[in-house]
């Protein structure tokens, strides 16, 4: 088995300087101590606890009659949605540094920073983890997304015994040449994250990293796919991954192709050799936050811009990829702040961060219309689902009854 090394992605930052009026020589700045904790440690963290508040929401995912929440580097909220107008919390899986999470017969795949973790989710009051591979992805640590930021070490700086498993942010006022200095030295960093079969699989929004199709898990991480075969559900095995670029931040998947969106491109595979992932072509944008979903005919690309995201403007751009060989870019539409997005049949649902959720008719992809705007929720990610839509923001699950003309609100459950 391979041992990936940690690494955080080095990058520019420009520095907004906010000066004390009374003293211009210093400046505010975000300061991200970095928390270790030792690998036996990490690896001997997990637990499976009863129902406990939030502390920030992150990706969905649905099984059967189950949504799952993960809590962000935190571990993954269960949550029984037999009765979508009244959802019921049951469990919560304390998973240090996770982000990602697939579902296949009563299985939950789940990343725990380098590790892949396997739990048996069959009976909600008996979870327990079957499964661990060790050291299978790049072992690096998404820094937040905030300005002025400059990473602290610690006096020891790096301990071959320890791993960083997360950061404590706080402000302080600094001398603008000692942030300077933290930047010449390498001191500012940020990670610019972000057919059938006899066992049932579950659906993910838009921003996952995950995919199972089939007998195979892919994988994403910001510079490879990993692969692994999971024909025994309880012991996945580790395949050769494949280099599939830099800044990949989403996987989606569509017959036998995967669609890939990075922060300079739409990346396009296909698994007919389903172990050996195999290049096929590419649609390019200026640097900007990707995540991409596609239909029988169309990808459907949000761009995000500000942050670290590097693009001047927001957008939802569409790709004709009824050819994958040869795709075309089709239109592009201004938006405010999208996150994840969906299609069901001629819906298209974008979270569009503060701007809320908006629901478009896309049965003409050149003058798609806006049916309705759901204002006043901070939308992340979306879930299309057969019987209704998933929606995550704020720590809170709304879902939501298709209707002819867009969709109305069946229920708002607060996962605090």
């Amino acid at each position: 088995m391979k041992t990936k090394t940690l690494f955080l992605c080095i990058a520019t930052l420009f520095i907004f300087i906010s000066c004390d009026k009374n003293n211009e020589d210093y400046e505010t700045v975000h300061v991200a101590k970095a928390e270790y904790m030792s690998l036996k440690a990490l690896r001997s963290s997990v637990e499976i606890i009863a129902p406990t508040p939030i502390i920030e929401s992150g990706k969905i995912y649905a099984y059967k009659n189950l949504v799952l929440v993960n809590d962000v580097e935190s571990g993954i909220h269960i949550i029984d949605n037999s009765n979508p107008e009244n959802p019921v919390k049951k469990a919560f899986i304390k998973i240090i540094s996770n982000k990602d999470m697939e579902v296949k017969g009563d299985y939950l795949y789940a990343d725990s920073l380098m590790d892949l973790l396997v739990f048996d989710i069959s009976d909600l009051n008996n979870i327990y983890e079957v499964a661990r591979l060790e050291d299978v992805f790049p072992s690096y640590l998404p820094m937040p997304f905030v300005d002025n930021l400059v990473v602290d070490y610690g006096e020891n700086g790096f301990n071959s015994d320890e791993i960083i498993v997360g950061w404590n942010i706080t402000q302080e006022q600094r001398r603008i040449d000692e942030t300077r200095n933290d930047y010449e030295n390498g001191g500012i960093f940020f990670d610019t994250a972000l057919a059938s079969s006899s066992e049932a699989t579950g659906q993910g929004g838009s921003l996952a990293r995950f995919k199972i199709v089939n007998e195979y898990l892919y994988a994403v991480d910001s510079h490879n796919i990993n692969i692994f075969d999971i024909n025994n559900l309880e012991q996945p095995r580790e395949l050769e991954d494949v280099h599939a670029g830099f800044d990949i931040e989403t996987i989606f998947n569509r017959g036998e192709q995967l669609f890939l969106g990075s922060m300079s491109g739409m990346y396009i595979y296909d698994i007919a050799n389903p172990a050996k992932p195999k290049f096929i072509s590419e649609f390019q944008h200026g640097t900007a936050c990707d995540p991409v979903v596609v239909d029988d005919k169309y990808a459907y690309i949000t761009l995000r811009a500000g942050n670290f995201c590097g693009a001047f403007e927001s957008s939802l751009e569409i790709v004709d990829v009824s050819d994958i060989y040869n795709i075309e870019h089709v239109k592009s539409y201004k938006m405010e702040n999208p996150y994840g997005l969906g299609v069901k049949d001629d819906f298209l649902f974008i979270c569009d961060g503060t701007a809320g959720l908006k629901v478009y008719n896309k049965e003409n992809v050149n003058d798609i219309k806006l049916l309705s705007t759901f204002k006043n929720i901070n939308t992340f990610d979306v879930i299309p689902m057969e019987s209704h839509l998933l929606l995550i923001g704020e720590n809170t699950l709304f879902q939501y009854n298709y209707s002819e003309n867009g969709i109305t609100l069946l229920s708002e459950f607060s996962l605090n």
